[in-house]
């Protein structure tokens, strides 16, 4: 056993852990997206729109697209601004310069040497031109007497050549550094047979076993280990153009220096033919790399042709990304960043970054949140609209709670007679507690928490209700102003939240009541919740409360043997009404026959049995007036909630109209809605 042990030890093998998803980060929690998203969509996003926006934005603790494309963008103005592109011809000078001090040195200290030939030597040397390419072209044939200066004037031939062709195959200057003339051969060979090999590819008769001769007798060369003769051409074109963007960007005197001085290239002409032809091959097969580009650096650190090319798909690999983070094309999505590029050039945690949107975003979708629709575009799915309202409900129960004191039930079943069942507790609960199994609950979890002995708390998850049989139905109606002037003066999202926290409590809680919904703007419609949330506003003059009011009446008709319940948020008075014909009259101020209209609808209400309950919104004396005389004339209530207390009011409306009870009116009414200790435990 102890020989099996070591054998295993021995095969175990441990690594850096280089790819895939942070194994130890939490969880993708959507609860904070999805909150986001909702909130854009009842501004008025779309829902396309609003998942743009949260993942241009981010999280609390998660960076967004936006960050990243401002890293992106420093990224690059830091390369533009540090870099020139006469390193090359800096270092050919002052090889030159070190050459021809050396030179001179040597000129003088030499007693052997003819008079005459110094005399020669010296003046050749004190006329040289003040061109770089010019002076090596003058001393291409000089007899140079020190060794040193020989040295140093062949270094400037390899530098060109290893600095050419490292500007087409990325490395190959330090790899030739002290290369040898078999070296040279070698790799003058490889760009023949790589020149063949395009040539063939060109005409189409290429094969897969051409590609793979040509890797296994020159692969060394390729680092990135092309599989594919597509896959070598991607990689040969993206530094070809690179290099062409360089050369663009240059000076023209910089670009002739550079024309001259390649000639002298490892003393070998043929070197930038092949090159020529190379560079002639990857413009026809990649045409569509940026070969016109230019840049301007303008920096103070100099940059050879080879490490210049590099910095130039830099750029290349940050326009890229910049334009994938923008997500601005059509058909964007978050799976076409390019994580590997945004490691390399901004370090991995921001590719970690990246990669947690894209989950986020998958996670979105994949969840039933979002979803496409058939015309393609992107919607909130049911099931995301259910998250949402429980997250406003939770809202609303924390502000009815904040805003009521607790006080004791006094009624035990009071919402109808028990059924001898039990379930959790959830908000808008009426229903008495099961004392026994909330406690058991209670003891069980904190046992397993703090162990058999620590203290006993009862939290909201722990408590349970007893099953009442079925209540008195409601016929509910929630009349919303959708004119202009509520998106205007900033009360269009709350109605929404409002809207939603409503539905979500009578659709979860309250089954056997009937919501109807009824936007109220020129014209009103009924409109089911996905519908209203994603309404965007519109410049529409008119307050049609007439209109609203006949859809109303009609829902409580449609349920005779249900308590109609009447539920109206505006900001202003009615200003429109529905003619017999159908047309829509519109009259500002209100014409007293559109006033006529809506009050005649909303006695109507009245005689049907309509609890009532304005909500008015906005602080204009002559609407307050005018709602008030509305409200009593049907006794009803007018309730003037502040913007962030509407959803508490309505949901607190409907509840005490679905009991009986004036919700505005006794101190404590709330708790007796919910049940004992309801201010606690709320949200």
């Amino acid at each position: 056993m102890a020989r099996a042990n070591r054998r295993l030890t021995r095969g175990s093998r441990y690594g850096k852990y280089v790819d895939g998803p942070d194994p130890l980060a939490p969880p993708i929690d959507l609860t904070e997206a999805l909150d986001a998203i909702g909130e854009d969509v009842m501004a008025g996003y779309s829902p396309e729109q609003a998942l743009r926006e949260f993942l241009r934005r981010g999280g609390r603790d998660q960076d967004g697209l936006d960050d990243l494309a401002g890293r992106v963008a420093e990224r690059r103005r830091e390369l533009t601004q540090k870099h020139n592109l006469d390193g090359t011809l800096r270092e050919v000078k002052q090889l030159l310069d070190r050459a021809v001090l050396a030179e001179r040195k040597q000129l003088a200290r030499d007693a052997l040497m003819d008079e005459g030939d110094r005399a020669l030597a010296q003046m050749q040397l004190d006329n040289l031109p003040a061109s770089p390419a010019a002076a090596v072209s003058e001393l291409n044939g000089y007899d140079w007497q020190s060794s040193e200066a020989r040295a140093d004037f062949e270094k400037i031939k390899d530098l060109l050549g290893r600095e050419m062709l490292d500007q087409r195959f990325a490395g190959l200057k330090n790899a030739l550094e002290n290369a040898t003339d078999a070296d040279r051969a070698a790799v003058t060979e490889m760009m023949r047979d790589l020149n063949t090999l395009l040539e063939a590819h060109k005409r189409g008769d290429d094969t897969q076993e051409q590609f793979d001769e040509f890797m296994a007798k020159h692969g060394d060369y390729f680092p990135e280990n092309p599989s594919t003769i597509d896959e070598l051409l991607d990689t040969l074109a993206q530094r070809a153009a690179a290099a062409q963007r360089m050369r663009n960007s240059m000076t023209q005197e910089q670009r002739d220096e550079l024309d001259a001085l390649a000639q002298q290239a490892f003393g070998s002409p043929e070197l930038m033919q092949t090159l020529a032809e190379l560079d002639g091959n990857l413009r026809e097969l990649r045409p569509g790399e940026n070969w016109g580009g230019s840049e301007r650096l303008d920096g103070e650190e100099g940059l050879g042709l080879g490490d210049g090319t590099g910095v130039f798909q830099d750029l290349a690999d940050l326009d890229q990304l910049a334009e994938q983070l923008s997500q601005s094309y059509d058909g964007s999505r978050m799976d076409d960043l390019d994580l590997d590029a945004l490691a390399r050039q901004l370090g991995p945690e921001a590719a970690v970054d990246a990669r947690t949107l894209q989950q986020l975003e998958k996670a979105l979708r994949d969840s039933g949140t979002m979803k496409r629709g058939s015309d393609g575009q992107l919607k909130m799915t049911p099931k995301a609209m259910r998250q949402l309202g429980k997250a406003l409900l939770r809202d609303v129960a924390e502000r009815m709670s904040g805003r009521q004191g607790a006080r004791e039930l006094r009624q035990a079943g009071a919402a109808g007679d028990l059924s001898g069942a039990t379930r959790e507790w959830a908000f808008g609960d009426t229903e008495p507690w099961d004392v026994t199994r909330t406690i058991t609950n209670a003891v069980t979890r904190s046992a397993g928490e703090r162990g058999a002995f620590g203290p006993v708390q009862i939290r909201i998850g722990d408590v349970e209700v007893q099953e009442t049989e079925a209540r008195t139905q409601a016929a509910v109606a929630l009349l919303v102003d959708t004119s202009f002037s509520m998106a205007m003066d900033g009360r269009w999202v709350p109605m929404k939240r409002t809207a939603l926290a409503l539905h979500t409590l009578i659709t979860s809680r309250f089954r056997g009541d009937d919501l109807q919904l009824i936007g109220f703007g020129r014209h009103a419609e009924v409109m089911d919740i996905e519908q209203l949330t994603a309404l965007e506003a519109k410049w529409d003059k008119g307050t049609n409360l007439h209109h609203a009011l006949l859809l109303a009446n009609r829902h409580f008709r449609k349920h005779p043997n249900a308590q109609p319940v009447l539920l109206i948020v505006t900001d202003g008075e009615p200003t429109s009404h529905l003619e017999p014909n159908g047309e829509i009259a519109f009259s500002y101020p209100p014409h007293p026959v559109t006033v006529a209209y809506a009050v005649r609808e909303l006695d109507n209400s009245m005689r049907l049995g309509a609890k009532t309950t304005f909500f008015r919104l906005g602080d204009d004396p002559g609407l307050a007036r005018f709602i008030a005389s509305m409200a009593k004339r049907v006794g009803g209530t007018m309730v003037s909630p502040e913007l962030d207390d509407l959803g508490a009011a309505v949901v607190g409306s409907y509840l005490g109209s679905r009991r009986g009870d004036d919700p505005f009116g006794a101190p404590g009414s709330f708790d007796d809605m919910f049940g004992r200790g309801w201010g606690r435990w709320a949200g």
